[in-house]
């Protein structure tokens, strides 16, 4: 085959697209399989693969087309697609553009609600301990509902046969469509605001499913959930359960028997309070009895009859006790005159004034004694200063030079000790035994005794 007849791999594609798209059976087709390898883009659209047993078909439904469903698609779960089946050139690969998606044997409402009755309830959204209970007697009731509807008269009608004294405040709320969901969230946060309400009813007739739905959605269960009123759920017929029902606090299987479990019977009330009244007339009686026969038996006591024999031991015993007090405390005088005595004589014989004479003759015997050492010191030490004299003056130079002998010092002061120490000129002086002389030196000899 020639290079010319020869398609690209787009021109190739483009054909068996336009097969595709020309083709009448693949433009409005309705496939059912498991999803798989599902991916909900940050865009909105979806993406997964549909698969049975033997084949895998991949499958985009865009933002547009899933907006409306009801339920959250989910790995592993069987579907019934319709859509167009056609080739994505890019990867040359075909695929399904999915229009409408549902649940494979059941409806897509019922489906949607199981799934998130499930996801709520995993939370622990419908958990016993986070039910409230109603006020026995309340003041106020919210009624949030369609203003229009039977549901609304119902009420009010059951409530004021029941119970006239409280008060009703209707917070209108679209019950049904598009617009449902946050109008019943909206007013029972306002009726959570205003905080004027004991209690709240939320609800609607009957319908069907798709009439009830509003009150299946997660924002409207979480709203009642999270009220801080107690919230009465009363949505449809008693075989109708919505999300709603299990996140309230009560649920009520009728508008009306919401009513009825919200205020309670004005004659149920009386007869209450006829029952309490008796049971406090009876029980005001039987205290009155009681007391009465305690008071006569207090009377009847030997001690009321003759008050006096209450304190006659009392005043004898104060009389022993009395006179226990006088010995003891003049016993104790007596202790304590006979310490002060003792303690006086100590005092007098460790006084200061025989203190004084004590260390004073003790001052006086010291005295006494440091005067002799003194005087035997100073003796010795005269005479060890007159013996050192005497040692000085046998050794004292003077003592030689009176035999004859002098001493030659220099200018300045040195001791001339040999004939090496001066020259012809110097000027010395001579310590003689009775005085001084100064002289020059005019000639130098030798030892006498050298040749």
């Amino acid at each position: 085959m020639e290079a010319n007849q020869c398609l690209t791999v787009k021109a190739l594609t483009k054909y068996i697209k336009r097969k595709f798209d020309a083709d009448p059976h693949l433009k409005d087709v309705a496939v059912k399989g498991e999803i798989s390898n599902f991916k909900h883009h940050s865009s909105g659209h979806m993406y997964f693969t549909l698969k049975d047993d033997s084949a895998r078909l991949l499958a985009v439904m865009f933002s547009a087309a899933n907006r409306s469903l009801k339920f959250r698609p989910e790995n592993g779960m069987q579907v019934v697609l319709t859509g167009e089946v056609t080739v994505y050139e890019s990867s040359g690969q075909y695929q399904m553009y999915v229009k409408t998606m549902q649940p494979d044997g059941v409806g897509d409402l019922y489906f949607a609600y199981e799934q998130l009755k499930k996801k709520l309830e995993q939370e622990g959204l419908f958990r016993a301990d986070r039910k409230r209970p109603l006020p026995a007697y309340p003041t106020c009731v919210a009624v949030v509902t369609s203003p229009t509807g039977a549901a609304v008269r119902d009420i009010i009608t059951t409530i004021k046969r029941r119970y006239p004294a409280v008060l009703i405040l209707i917070y209108p709320a679209l019950v049904q469509g598009d617009r449902a969901t946050a109008s019943i969230v909206s007013q029972i946060e306002k009726v959570n605001k205003d905080g004027r309400a004991d209690v709240i009813i939320a609800g609607r007739g009957g319908g069907s499913i798709e009439e009830l739905w509003a009150f299946n959605e997660e924002a409207v269960a979480r709203a009642v959930s999270s009220s801080t009123i107690p919230v009465i759920s009363a949505v449809g017929h008693e075989t109708d359960f919505t999300i709603a029902d299990f996140a309230a606090d009560l649920r009520a299987p009728t508008p009306t028997a919401a009513a009825e479990m919200a205020v309670p019977h004005v004659e149920e009330v009386l007869e209450r309070l006829l029952s309490k009244q008796n049971r406090l007339t009876r029980a005001a009686a039987e205290t009155v009895r009681v007391s009465r026969n305690r008071h006569q038996t207090v009377l009847n006591t030997y001690i009321i009859r003759n008050p006096q024999a209450l304190y006659r031991q009392q005043s004898e015993q104060a009389d022993r006790v009395t006179e226990r007090l006088i010995r003891g405390m003049k016993s104790l005088v007596d202790r304590k005159k006979t310490a002060a005595a003792h303690s006086a004589a100590r005092i007098q014989q460790m006084g200061p004034h025989r203190r004084i004479q004590v260390e004073t003759a003790q001052l006086e015997r010291l005295n006494h004694r440091l005067r002799v050492l003194t005087e035997a010191a100073v003796e010795d030490k005269k005479n060890r200063f007159q013996n050192a004299i005497s040692m000085l003056d046998a050794l004292s130079p003077l003592k030689v030079m009176e035999r004859g002998y002098s001493l030659t010092y220099h200018d300045d002061d040195t001791l001339v000790k040999s004939v090496k120490d001066v020259k012809i000129g110097d000027q010395v002086r001579i310590r003689l035994s009775d005085g001084t002389l100064y002289t020059d030196v005019q000639s130098i000899g030798g030892n006498k005794n050298e040749p």
